[in-house]
């Protein structure tokens, strides 16, 4: 779940090599039409994952199920199975997204109830459609769903809110099935501070330093998107094991906070660690202020709420293409996604790269709406002559890897050795 003021400064360039202009200019061709057949054979060849599904917060819209086909262009949606299916997507790391609330007892009970029931709703997800979903609890898990063709669930968390208050929890929210834990997000908390806030902690608080023993014991897999970079390096540097920013961006491309700057990148990919590149406009392009718009959007918020129904759903994506219609803003391309992906490719290598849309939770780029772009985007990794090990390590292998290396650190009896689902 993404949500911050972008910045207005963009980042000095750098001088950007023959074979990465070649993907750039490949990753154009790639919006025209669908992978080619033989790219999508290499795609299907590859276990898909992407990091970041903020799917879960549909769960508890009436009416609403996984099951059904539904579309970016008329209910915003853009996760589903039928589009799994369709585009080869394997399976995600469905996010229990929590907000930042008050950092007091009362918050701290709010944020661990409403995490709780999110984790039940993603479990009862995959126990109703156990034919097509199973719980990946370990890396292994997720080679063998695959293999049975079924889609793969792991369980994250976005926001160590849920736990900030009692620590103790994280071995609860471990039990129900999370293997990646973030430990802040837009706002600081009480265990770090966050890259879209003033510092508090000046990176990690003592409480979050003891997140990261307490993670290495429990073979969490650290998530450190949303955390500023002085808490990226911390975790970077604290953990026993290699950390993770499931979506994120490359500050060398453009100048955000949220993005990863070339020092912090390389210290994650040093300890063996994993950047997920995320496809969030906002993180990739200047956004225009314009009062008018931002008035509208804000009417459209207060007449919808959260827009639970499929009706009320429909008709405030409607208002919404009204407002852009009348207010347009640019949105980043799916050229910019590449960009990212390549500049962390050259900077880090490709055993440290991968992709989340963070869809469901703000992301999509034109070119990139939904989880149906994803072969365009072998294709164009391939265009630039990237190899089938490439894509494997691209798109699900170097996170499998990650999950494996924090779980092997892990105290005895902390792992369950089967899902907890059978």
């Amino acid at each position: 779940m993404a949500s911050a003021r972008p910045s207005t400064r963009t980042a000095r360039r750098r001088p950007i090599s023959l074979p990465i202009r070649l993907l750039i200019a490949a990753s154009a061709i790639a919006t025209l039409a669908a992978a080619p057949d033989d790219a999508r054979k290499v795609h299907d060849a590859a276990i898909v994952l992407d990091s970041h599904f903020d799917t879960p917060a549909n769960l508890g819209r009436p009416g609403w199920s996984i099951i059904d086909r539904h579309s970016f262009a008329e209910d915003g949606d853009q996760v589903d199975w039928p589009r799994m299916v369709d585009s080869g997507v394997d399976g995600g790391f469905f996010a229990i997204f929590t907000g930042q609330g008050a950092r007091d007892e009362a918050g701290d009970h709010a944020a661990r109830d409403a995490a709780l029931v999110r984790a039940v709703q993603i479990r009862e997800m995959v126990a109703k459609h156990s034919d097509k979903f199973a719980l990946a609890l370990t890396a292994d898990d997720a080679r063998r769903i695959a293999a049975e063709g079924k889609r793969i669930v792991f369980i994250s968390m976005e926001n160590g809110s849920p736990f900030a208050g009692d620590l103790s929890l994280m071995r609860t929210f471990r039990a129900l099935g999370a293997t990646t834990m973030g430990a802040v997000h837009t706002r600081n908390n009480d265990l770090a501070d966050s890259a879209t806030d003033k510092p508090e902690w000046n990176g990690l608080s003592p409480k979050g330093k003891q997140f990261v023993a307490d993670a290495n014991r429990l073979g969490v897999l650290i998530d450190a998107s949303h955390a500023s970079d002085d808490a990226t390096l911390q975790m970077a540097q604290l953990s026993k094991t290699p950390i993770i920013l499931t979506h994120s961006g490359m500050r060398g491309v453009y100048n955000h906070p949220r993005n990863v700057p070339d020092a912090v990148a390389k210290a994650v990919a040093a300890k063996g660690g994993v950047i997920q590149i995320n496809a969030f406009s906002g993180y990739m392009i200047d956004q225009q202020k314009i009062p008018e718009r931002d008035a509208a959007m804000a009417e459209l918020r207060q007449q919808f709420g959260r827009a639970s129904t499929p009706e009320q759903r429909r008709a405030m994506i409607a208002k919404r293409k009204e407002i852009d219609a009348r207010w347009p803003v640019k949105r980043a391309t799916f050229d910019d996604v590449i960009k990212h992906i390549v500049y962390a490719v050259r900077l880090v290598g490709i055993d440290h790269v991968g992709i989340s849309g963070d869809f469901d939770g703000g992301g999509g780029v034109e070119g990139l709406d939904d989880i149906t772009g994803y072969p365009n985007v072998t294709a164009a990794l391939l265009k630039a002559g990237f190899s089938q090990s490439d894509v494997n390590k691209f798109w699900g292998g170097n996170a499998l890897r990650a999950i494996a290396a924090a779980q092997a650190a892990a105290e005895p009896g902390a792992v369950p050795a089967v899902p907890v689902t059978r």
